[in-house]
């Protein structure tokens, strides 16, 4: 049995022209240039249709062994398809994967399999591991003469350890988070607007990173008297609502809270099924308040600690690092907005005012 190596060897030998005779142009089916990238996507994809399992369970698309391994069978697949027809530089090994990659993403997006916040977070990762995929079969497809073999292999890998990795446990990483802004307003007049916040208008939170992704957009934020104490209901864009149980209570001065999440919280398509406040991967734990008078106002600060447990938490903490961070800027903003906007509303002749 000849080797793929000699198959190519023999091929190339029968379209070599025979001497004094002149060569044919080499015919090509339209858009085959095209046909690595597609075939790329295309074996991610059948890839994430069998990665559908629930959250923590077996062949769940959170699972290390589809988020690193998907996106590097992608680019093996591309630089596989590619060096069939002929040798490619270096530079195509990484920067077609890149493509590939991207186009798996958008696949899944019109397949309905993935919504719009997953993909914009794991885009970046995809794309680099789908890089580095394929540079790994470049090099089989250049030293070795077992290319195919060892793209079969790595396509049975994802799957088998997909059936196994839900047998150990995530790794569970707490983090947290600090903002400030000062606000020209006296502290009562900013704990008001703290714990009756109501009727946001959406150009009032700005135009936070989490928003542009599609995290639904705060509507209401009020503090009630309940029978188990003082609670604050929150509602957001697309009938999200829950509450925070409030562990901390110094008027004026700090207030504490703690999440609670119903099993009604989270609409069906109001957040992606893999980010779920509350859910398997990610957690909100407390956030609080404290205001601290300041010449000529309160300076507000906002604390956030939240839990992520994935396989990639060198990845996902970061990214909820930088969403929450942006996250708490804006809400400080709007309490700054409201607060200011309230004071001189108060001082405006003919408002009640001086």
């Amino acid at each position: 049995m000849q080797s793929e190596h000699e198959d190519g060897a023999s091929r190339a030998a029968a379209l070599t022209p025979e001497a004094g005779q002149t060569a044919e142009p080499v015919r090509t089916l339209p858009f085959s240039k095209f046909w690595p990238v597609l075939a790329g996507a295309a074996i991610a994809l059948v890839l994430r249709v069998a990665f559908s399992g629930m959250p923590g369970q077996r062949f769940s698309a959170m699972l290390g062994s589809f988020i690193y391994l998907a996106p590097a069978l992608c680019g093996a697949v591309t630089v596989y398809v590619a060096e069939r027809t002929q040798r490619r530089s270096w530079s195509y090994y990484f920067s077609a994967p890149l493509l590939s990659t991207s186009l798996f993403v958008v696949g899944t997006l019109l397949v309905y399999i993935e919504g719009l916040i997953c993909a914009v977070i794991i885009i970046p990762m995809f794309a680099l591991l789908g890089g580095l995929g394929g540079l790994v079969m470049g090099i089989v497809c250049r030293v070795t003469q077992w290319p195919r073999r060892a793209l079969y292999s790595f396509a049975v890998l994802p799957l088998a350890l997909g059936a196994i990795e839900p047998q150990f446990p995530n790794p569970e990483q707490l983090s947290a988070t600090t903002r400030t802004v000062f606000i020209a307003a006296p502290p009562e007049r900013v704990w008001q607007e703290i714990n009756q916040a109501t009727d946001i208008q959406p150009g009032e939170v700005g135009d936070a990173w989490a928003y542009r992704i599609g995290v639904p957009m705060p509507v209401a934020g009020v503090t009630e008297s309940t029978g188990e104490g003082l609670v604050r209901r929150v509602q957001w864009q697309k009938q999200v609502h829950f509450e925070e149980l409030i562990t901390e209570w110094e008027p004026a001065r700090r207030i504490r809270w703690r999440y609670r999440f119903s099993p009604d919280s989270f609409p069906a398509g109001a957040l992606d099924d893999h980010v779920v406040i509350g859910g398997h991967y990610f957690d909100l734990r407390d956030s609080a308040y404290t205001l601290s008078p300041r010449d000529g106002g309160t300076e507000l600060r906002l604390d956030v600690s939240w839990r992520v447990s994935t396989r990639f938490n060198w990845y996902a903490d970061p990214v909820a690092r930088f969403l929450l961070g942006d996250f708490s800027e804006h809400i400080l903003r709007f309490y700054k907005g409201r607060s200011e906007a309230a004071v001189a509303a108060a001082m405006s002749p003919g408002l009640g005012g001086n």
